[in-house]
């Protein structure tokens, strides 16, 4: 199993800035998958051009089975992953975008600016996170409980998780 955390940000992939959502994803992941996982993490700049390249190149020819991104979703002109995204997905799952606006909105009013949403190309499941720490743990628990499913469903790896973090769902299972 091959997951890679994709930070989207123009400063920063410069160095300008620390990236702190990266890390926050990884560390989540990290609590709650108990089966082999290789974690990766990388940092890109905005652009719907290389974030297209970029996400495709993780499924095509890394086969990386899941690819979480942090960045870009917002209304901003350089927010374009979603319009990436949208290039790359062969199946769009629009169920997680909607149940990640639904929790963010628990906590801020502006959640609902988010474009963010799910999908799959070949055996690999994308999904667009928030950029916030706390917005990503929340985000998470929210939503992964359906992830481990759809990864047997397009036969991406199997994972396993920690009950006491998150409980997967898998009919009759």
């Amino acid at each position: 199993m091959k997951v890679v955390v994709v930070t989207i940000s123009d400063r920063a992939s410069k160095g300008i800035y620390e990236d702190i959502s990266g890390p926050a994803i990884v560390d989540w992941l990290e609590k709650a998958i108990t089966s082999p996982c290789e974690i990766e993490r990388i940092v890109i700049p905005d652009g719907e051009d290389v974030v297209r390249d970029a996400l495709i190149d993780l499924a095509d020819n890394q086969q990386v089975d899941m690819v979480l991104t942090t960045g870009g979703t917002g209304p901003s002109p350089r927010d374009q992953t979603p319009e990436a995204m949208k290039a790359v997905l062969e199946k769009e799952l629009p169920g997680f975008g909607e149940l990640l606006r639904q929790v963010g909105l628990t906590q801020t009013p502006t959640s609902i600016l988010s474009r963010q949403t799910a999908g799959t190309r070949g055996k690999t499941f994308y999904l667009n996170l928030p950029g916030k720490p706390a917005a990503i743990a929340m985000s998470l628990d929210a939503v992964f409980p359906a992830i481990p499913y759809c990864l047997d469903l397009i036969g991406a790896g199997r994972i396993e998780t920690d009950p006491d973090i998150v409980v997967s769902f898998r009919p009759g299972g």
